[in-house]
């Protein structure tokens, strides 16, 4: 194909890849989404080819599909739905450019890793807030797009947290750089006067930011990200909950969520809990389980653990449950060191049945209950097992807020099992959006769900993609750009 000669004209033989397997691996993944074999596989290196990639793309119309993470994928966000597609692999990009410990704030490239990352904050006395044991391949600045939760919610005050800065070539082919990132001069230049990328605003008063993350790659592609970073903490402390009701733990998690007591803060089901254990749900193990973590920093460490843990016995006793080290055996500090690094492989829901699809959206923790039984209620008259359904639930900003999150747990090589899956979460679906469930990172089928509830939000993303890929040649068909 032209287009090929093209592209290996810009990046070299090496960087385009057209191997069967590799290009069949992008058709599919392990979502219910599936599409069509991409023309080849390009890997840049730097952001001028990137940058020559869409004004060929441009030149073209040729659809480009962004992807920075390592398999298995699971979402359906990188799966070409048009014909003859480009993916644009930007692992290859895996430079911590800068880690600034005065300002807490790194700059990465896509290819880095949460495992990359860590290494190099800890190394300046820092830390990364992460999602729950990320995938050793998970792109930082992938799953900052996507708005992934992270663990801690009293450091998480806005949505697009830890997020600051981006640099994003759109699809229009423009470089265009993102809040105090924005200028004057370059990133050098702004580094010598103390500048630190880390205000998200701009330029101007408008937040791009937020307008490029959840756009599943169909706006433009980024290049760098400037990431907020904590102190890292001198003393940790871990604790289980448990409570025969969540509606019990809920209370007792607003309870110490809002006056930011602990770090890292999450609820698990039974079967989420053992499942992340690398086990099959026990009935020894209590029905819900909330896990926290107390930390003390660089002054007086051990007094701030101490105090904070006494706080947090007093409301625990006003709502009638018992903080405790341990649960069946397993110490709260064992599941502290798994939830607080990137996860092992194959990921954690694939080691009990070898497949899983999740159903996730925003609501809050009061609401939290009903979801949790209406879920239930589908799981029972479809004949999905209770225990193959776990429940995670994470607070974020400060508790004003959770994600919910459903897993189904099965066997893909088990047809009859995937099918009766397929339909259960898709039904699931239906009724979590119909009951007020926000979806706010709406993949696949769920895109249809969220935008018909909003025609007024579609015409307004319609304008903002016309600006900014004006020839629709960043992966087309996700979202509502159909």
């Amino acid at each position: 194909m032209a287009v090929i000669e093209s592209l290996t004209g810009i990046l070299g033989k090496r960087r385009v890849l057209t191997d069967r397997g590799v290009l069949d691996s992008f058709r599919a993944d392990a979502s219910f989404v599936s599409g069509e074999t991409p023309a080849c596989v390009v890997r840049p290196g730097n952001a001028e080819q990137v940058q020559k990639i869409l004004r060929l793309a441009n030149g073209e119309c040729l659809a480009l599909v962004p992807c920075s993470s390592g398999g298995p994928r699971t979402r359906g966000d990188t799966v070409p739905l048009a014909k003859d597609a480009v993916v644009v692999d930007l692992a290859g990009m895996d430079s911590v450019v800068r880690v600034d410990r005065r300002n807490k704030v790194a700059l990465v490239e896509p290819g880095v890793t949460f495992g990359a990352l860590q290494a190099a904050a800890a190394a300046e006395g820092l830390r990364v807030a992460m999602p729950l044991a990320p995938r050793k391949s998970k792109s930082v600045v992938a799953s900052l797009l996507e708005r992934e939760p992270t663990t801690i919610p009293k450091v998480h005050w806005d949505m697009s947290d830890p997020l600051c800065c981006l640099e994003v070539f759109f699809g229009s082919g423009e470089r265009f750089r993102t809040g105090g990132a924005a200028g004057p001069g370059t990133l050098e230049e702004q580094w010598a006067a103390g500048q630190a990328q880390k205000s998200p605003m701009g330029p101007s008063q408008a937040d791009w930011a937020k307008v490029i993350q959840g756009s599943q790659g169909s706006l433009g592609i980024v290049t760098w990200a400037s990431v907020k970073l904590e102190l890292k903490p001198r003393v940790e402390k871990a604790f289980f909950v448990c409570s025969q009701s969540l509606r019990d733990l809920v209370t007792f998690t607003y309870a110490i969520v809002r006056p930011r007591l602990p770090d890292l803060c999450l609820i698990f089901d039974r079967a989420a809990f053992s499942a992340f254990l690398g086990e099959r749900a026990s009935r020894d193990l209590p029905p819900w389980m909330l896990f926290y973590s107390i930390s003390g920093y660089e002054h007086f460490p051990e007094e701030r653990v101490a105090v904070v843990e006494a706080d947090i016995r007093d409301l625990a006793r006003a709502a009638g449950v018992c903080p405790a080290g341990a649960i069946d055996g397993i110490t709260a500090q064992r599941f502290f060191s798994l939830a607080g690094r990137p996860g092992g492989e194959p990921h954690w829901k694939e080691r009990v049945s070898g497949g899983f699809q999740d159903i996730f959206f925003l609501t809050t923790l009061d609401k939290a209950p009903g979801f949790v039984d209406a879920m239930e209620a589908e799981a029972d008259r479809r004949g999905f097992p209770r225990e193959n359904l776990g429940v995670y639930v994470q607070p974020v900003q400060q508790g004003r807020a959770c994600h919910l999150e459903f897993t189904l747990l099965y066997d893909p090589r088990d047809p009859g099992e995937t099918g009766r899956v397929e339909a259960l979460f898709l039904a699931a679906s239906g009724v979590m959006i119909d009951q007020g469930a926000f979806f706010s990172r709406p993949y696949g089928p769920w895109a249809g769900l969220a935008y018909r509830k909003c025609p007024d939000s579609v015409s307004a993303l319609r304008k903002v993609k016309a600006i900014l890929d004006p020839r629709g040649v960043m992966n087309p068909g996700k979202l509502c750009f159909g």
